[in-house]
């Protein structure tokens, strides 16, 4: 009798993690060196961009996502219209939608090769299915949490 042989992926598939602790969080905020922000905007009093410019100020490479803003320059790179116009890898894909426009980005992320170390879903976001959904996909998640404030705090940078 011959044995099936397993998918290759799943059985190289570590699954990802809901990070919440501050030693987690640490680890993965000194381990960014690049992220897709999706719905970054260009006015600069809104959360959506002051949070992704201060991680720019803190060495990151920023790539703004949004449709309504795309081809224009933020962060010294231009606006992609959907994360799937990304054509490099990011370690983290940072969100600021609503919380009932999420759902419908699950796809763009799992679909993004090689998929980002973590989602971050910013303060004031959380959707338990999509997080389930990434974790079991290999990638980890924030969920509720300023990624700047807690850059600020756990890692020390100082930003803008």
């Amino acid at each position: 009798m011959q044995e099936e042989a397993a998918e290759p992926e799943a059985m190289t598939q570590t699954p990802g993690r809901e990070l919440a602790t501050s030693v987690e969080l640490r680890q993965t905020l000194a381990g960014l060196a690049s992220l897709a922000v999706l719905g970054a905007h260009p006015d600069r009093v809104r959360p959506a961009h002051y949070v992704p410019a201060y991680m720019a100020s803190a060495g990151c490479r920023v790539v703004p996502v949004n449709p309504r803003f795309e081809g224009e320059i933020l962060f010294g790179e231009r606006v992609r219209g959907h994360l799937a116009d990304i054509a490099e890898p990011v370690d983290a894909v940072v969100v600021f939608r609503r919380n009932d426009a999420i759902p419908a980005h699950l796809p763009e992320l799992l679909a993004l090769r090689p998929p980002p170390r973590v989602v971050w879903l910013q303060e004031g976001l959380r959707d338990d299915d999509v997080a389930t959904a990434l974790t079991h996909a290999g990638i980890d998640v924030v969920q509720d949490r300023c990624i700047m404030v807690d850059h600020r705090a756990l890692v020390g940078a100082d930003g803008p």
